[in-house]
């Protein structure tokens, strides 16, 4: 049967998660590109390698991010009120505790806008809690490049910033537990790896990347197969190596997957009181993993049940922003 691995693995080696396929490294940890085909720096390149990341994803969506900010264009203010060869150094700050996450992404999109080498001086890592006022990264470089990439840089850094931070919020709430956070596929388009890497940083943990590494069993794919034990044989048969979730929102449900075979139940909107039920009925013979209802208020009641997993699409789809600025530095 397809393994999902013992919950807590992933978070501590800073992987993608139980059950994951996501296609970042091999089976031997071996990443699949070159980083140094992509035109970031190699340094940075490895340090982006190193998160689990792809760093020509990564150098594609900072190109993407300085395009519709330019417009095919020019930074109009910057280019007027900036002389084209003054020097600044800038000081990326937290303005909120919180947890960071994506500054080598925000590297990433200095790079591409920066004509000449910059300087760059890092203060702490993704996943440190921080404070408010805390220095992040220290950037020196060509003060039109620094202003131009401001915007897209923070964008990204307070973003992902704010998936660490929310992540955090849950993880410290089951602490204690043999549960974990785990995210969802409700994320931004284009920007999932990311929003994922966010997720880890937080303490988190994912499920899949794609609808192509494991099966998901929902309540639509039940009805189209006509029923849910059917629906799991199915997709069994078809796809004999997939890791199999299935979604279930009645006990009897979980009697009848857990016979049939499921790898991972999910229980859909189940009480802390069913899913203690629940825990007790699979004894162990498989993972389960709560959704719906999941709040930080009653996070450690569910986890205290003995889940494996706690299903948070909030985590991708509905964190603020952790709130950061770049300050330029009075020159002499």
């Amino acid at each position: 049967m397809p393994q999902f691995g013992p919950p807590g693995q992933a978070a501590a080696d800073g992987g993608c998660g139980d059950g994951c396929a996501c296609g970042a490294a091999d089976a031997h940890g071996e990443y699949e590109l070159d980083p140094l085909e992509c035109g970031l720096d190699p340094d940075l390149a490895s340090l982006i390698v190193a998160d689990g990341l792809d760093p020509v994803q990564v150098e594609d969506i900072a190109h993407l991010a300085i395009e519709e900010d330019l417009d095919q264009g020019v930074d109009v203010t910057t280019v007027a009120t900036v002389p084209e060869d003054a020097l600044s150094t800038g000081d990326f700050t937290a303005r909120e505790a919180g947890v960071v996450a994506g500054l080598r992404i925000a590297e990433a999109v200095l790079s591409v806008v920066c004509t000449d080498e910059f300087e760059v001086e890092r203060h702490v890592a993704d996943g440190d809690r921080v404070e408010a006022g805390q220095v992040l990264l220290t950037v020196r470089t060509r003060t039109r490049d620094l202003l131009t990439a401001e915007r897209s840089a923070l964008n990204l850094l307070c973003r992902l910033s704010g998936i660490a931070t929310a992540t955090r919020h849950w993880v410290d709430a089951i602490e204690g537990t043999r549960a974990q956070v785990r995210d969802t596929r409700k994320t931004t388009p284009g920007l999932r790896a990311l929003e994922k890497y966010a997720v880890r940083c937080g303490g988190g943990v994912n499920h899949r990347m794609s609808l192509s590494d494991a099966a998901l069993v929902k309540d639509n794919h039940v009805v189209a197969a006509g029923g849910v034990a059917q629906a799991f044989k199915l997709v069994r048969e078809e796809f004999p190596d997939v890791p199999i979730e299935v979604e279930v929102d009645t006990l009897h449900q979980v009697r009848e997957v857990l016979e049939a075979g499921a790898d991972l139940v999910l229980l859909d909107n189940f009480t802390p009181a069913e899913t203690a039920e629940a825990v007790a009925i699979v004894g162990g013979r498989a993972f389960l993993e709560s959704s719906g209802r999941l709040t930080l208020a009653n996070a450690r009641a569910y986890a205290e049940t003995g889940v494996n997993f706690l299903a948070v699409g909030a985590l991708t789809h509905s964190s603020p922003i952790l709130d950061i600025g770049l300050d330029l530095r009075a020159e002499a």
